[in-house]
């Protein structure tokens, strides 16, 4: 009886997600940029519910900057109260391609949640699902300013016109960022 239990619980379409993937945005001076907190918030609204057992936040250093995202969003979960052993920090990816590429390094085809805010979440799950990624979108809400919001509209237009176009960036190979796996409790 106790493994049937357990096996239902496993089962659970509440805990259908391997992982909640952060996509990264600003962060200013160590802090995260209001989109950042909200998209972070989120997931650690799905964590707290049981969604998945760990939260991969991902983002580099944008030139000039100190911090990556990703050890921003890590520092800024762990201090609202989730474990280190959930948390996974991503500190290498430039652009939402590289975010994906990183995802799919640590998940792999497992299926994961997607966090980002409305806008950007058609691109996301575009990119997502080239990548081969078995994605499901969580978006944030907010209000967004008309230029953030044609701007994301303009890309993914251009995604469905030019297929290549996100991976003609960068290719990815040894040393690009996004390539390598993520290190678990990067976050100081």
């Amino acid at each position: 009886m106790r493994a049937l239990f357990l096996v239902l619980i496993l089962l659970s379409p509440a805990l259908a997600a391997r992982g909640i993937v952060v996509l990264g945005a600003a962060q200013w001076g160590g802090k995260p940029s209001p989109t950042f907190a909200a998209r972070l918030d989120k997931a650690a609204e799905l964590w707290r519910a049981g969604r998945a057992p760990v939260i991969l936040v991902t983002g580099g250093r944008a030139p000039g900057a100190r911090y990556a995202e990703g050890e921003v969003g890590c520092r800024y979960l762990e201090a609202r109260g989730l474990p280190r052993d959930a948390l996974l920090c991503e500190t290498e990816s430039r652009s939402t391609w590289e975010n994906l590429l990183a995802a799919r390094e640590v998940f792999g085809r497992e299926p994961i949640l997607l966090v980002t805010d409305r806008p950007h979440l058609p691109r996301a799950l575009l990119y997502a699902k080239r990548l081969g990624l078995r994605a499901q979108g969580v978006a944030v809400e907010g209000k967004f300013r008309p230029r953030y919001l044609l701007r994301e509209r303009l890309y993914y237009f251009l995604s469905l016109l030019f297929p290549e176009l996100p991976a003609s960036r960068r290719p990815p190979g040894p040393g690009s960022p996004g390539t390598p796996p993520a290190s678990r409790g990067t976050a100081p």
